[in-house]
């Protein structure tokens, strides 16, 4: 019943005998403070009218900013970017060298830009700078190499511990930690080193071991041992002769109560391991021992 009267009494509906009832109750003082204050209430004013001419303004009135765009523009600063980036790697690239190296147990011939030849023994490098070789014939040498060099302007091969320089000719040139020997075979080479000059002529030699020149013997062939497959040694310390060994035949060596500086005269070959291991320890009076990828080399009277 209280429900109906309410309903009737906010919409205005009832009659004075019903009114009359709802006043007797106890939720109808309740009902009319609630009334009371929210007649005090007043809503915020608002401008329909306002906000939909704003609304229209930001959605149709505001412009778009539009970036006009240039392809042809666009292009030119790509071509520009890549032609410059051409330009740096032709010129880079023609500032590098040219380099040729053989590993361990190995040997490689190499043709220069003149038809000179150079035969590269086994861990050795050789470089030169092919598009300025018209105007400067120079190579750079680390290791052993045997030289054939074709007529011409000054030919030059440079290592760290002198210079070897020929018209054309045939010679040898090795340069190791420690070593540094220059045979001439044919023609004549001039070395240059420690701030001295010295012209070799064929079917000499020039050796320094350790910053100190030695005495050397003239070479009776027309080529370097080595290239037929052969090191040869006269005078040379042993510690020299087994660095080779390790160069020619890719082994790790070993020594126990020997002199590595005891002079060895004699060759070995580089073909095979068995007959080169003889040929080193006989001569020397020291005994060997060969292991899967090694070999140690000890006194005959070690335990």
């Amino acid at each position: 019943m209280q429900e109906d009267y309410l309903a009737k009494w906010l919409n205005n509906e009832l009659s004075e005998a019903e009114l009359s009832e709802f006043k007797k109750s106890d939720e109808y003082a309740s009902y009319m403070r609630i009334l009371e204050a929210s007649n005090t209430l007043e809503a915020p004013e608002f401008d329909m009218e306002g906000a939909w001419n704003t609304f229209k303004e930001r959605q149709f009135t505001t412009e778009t900013k539009v970036r006009p765009l240039h392809p042809y523009k666009q292009f030119l600063k790509i071509a520009a970017v890549i032609a410059i980036l051409l330009a740096g790697s032709y010129f880079y690239l023609n500032t590098l060298d040219t380099t040729f190296s053989t590993t361990l147990a190995e040997r490689t011939e190499v043709m220069l830009p003149d038809n000179s030849e150079v035969i590269l023994n086994a861990d050795s490098e050789v470089s030169f700078h092919k598009n300025k070789w018209d105007k400067q014939r120079a190579v750079q040498l680390n290791g052993e190499a045997f030289f054939k060099v074709a007529k011409g302007k000054k030919f030059t091969v440079s290592t760290t511990a002198g210079k070897v320089t020929v018209l054309g000719t045939q010679f040898n040139v090795e340069n190791r930690e420690g070593f540094f020997e220059v045979t001439c075979y044919e023609g004549l080479v001039r070395v240059s080193y420690q701030n001295q000059e010295l012209k070799l002529p064929a079917g000499n030699s020039f050796l320094m071991i350790n910053g100190k020149v030695r005495s050397t013997e003239k070479p009776n062939t027309t080529s370097p041992s080595w290239v037929n497959n052969e090191s040869t040694f006269s005078s040379i310390p042993l510690k020299f002769v087994l660095k080779e060994l390790e160069r020619q035949y890719n082994i790790e060596v070993q020594v126990k109560n020997i002199d590595v500086e005891q002079l060895f005269t004699g060759s070995f070959s580089n073909t095979d391991l068995k007959i080169a291991l003889e040929s080193i320890s006989i001569p020397s009076r020291i005994s060997y021992k060969l292991g899967e990828a090694n070999v140690l080399f000890y006194a005959e009277n070690t335990p």
